[in-house]
C-alpha cells in the first residue's frame, strides 16, 4: 500500500511535505499544486496559480459542497482552484468507481490527463489527493 501524505501528523514532517510541495511548484512548467481531502473534496494545500487555465464559461455544478463554501467569498483565481478541485475530485470518483467495477481488488495508483495545453497528474492516497497541473510541453 502506498505510504501516506505527511500532513497533520507532525510538525516536521508536515513541514517536510509543505517544502517539496514548494519545490515542486517551483518546477518549470507547472503551474500548481493542490492537495485535496480523498473524503470529502475539500482543499487541503494549493500553490502556484490557475486564473488561466479555466474559461469563464465553466460552471461549478460539479463542485462537492465542502469545496463550494469557500469558493463564494474567495478572489476569482481561488474560485477557479475550487472548481478545478471539484472536477478533479468528481472524476476521480469515477475513475474509483471504473476500476472497482472491473476488479473489485484493484485501485487507481496515478492518473494522468493530458490536454492540448496541460497536463494534471493526479496521485491518489488513502487520505488524499495530490494534483500538480502543468503545461504541456511543445513537441
Amino acid at each position: 500500500m502506498a505510504q501516506s501524505l505527511p500532513l497533520g501528523t507532525g510538525s516536521n514532517s508536515s513541514d517536510q511535505f509543505i517544502e517539496s510541495l514548494d519545490r515542486l511548484s517551483k518546477k518549470t512548467g507547472v503551474l500548481a499544486t493542490i492537495v485535496l481531502d480523498r473524503t470529502s473534496g475539500s482543499i487541503l494545500n494549493t500553490s502556484g496559480t490557475l486564473s488561466s487555465i479555466r474559461s469563464t464559461s465553466g460552471s461549478s455544478q460539479s463542485v462537492p459542497a465542502a469545496v463550494l463554501d469557500d469558493a463564494s467569498s474567495g478572489p476569482k483565481d481561488q474560485n477557479g482552484v475550487d472548481e478545478l478541485a471539484g472536477m478533479v475530485w468528481n472524476y476521480m470518483n469515477a475513475t474509483k468507481d471504473l476500476v472497482q467495477g472491473l476488479d473489485e481488488q484493484d485501485e487507481v495508483k496515478l492518473l494522468r490527463l493530458r490536454t492540448k495545453k496541460y497536463e494534471l497528474v493526479i496521485v491518489p492516497d488513502s487520505k488524499y489527493l495530490l494534483v500538480v497541473v502543468h503545461e504541456t510541453p511543445s513537441a
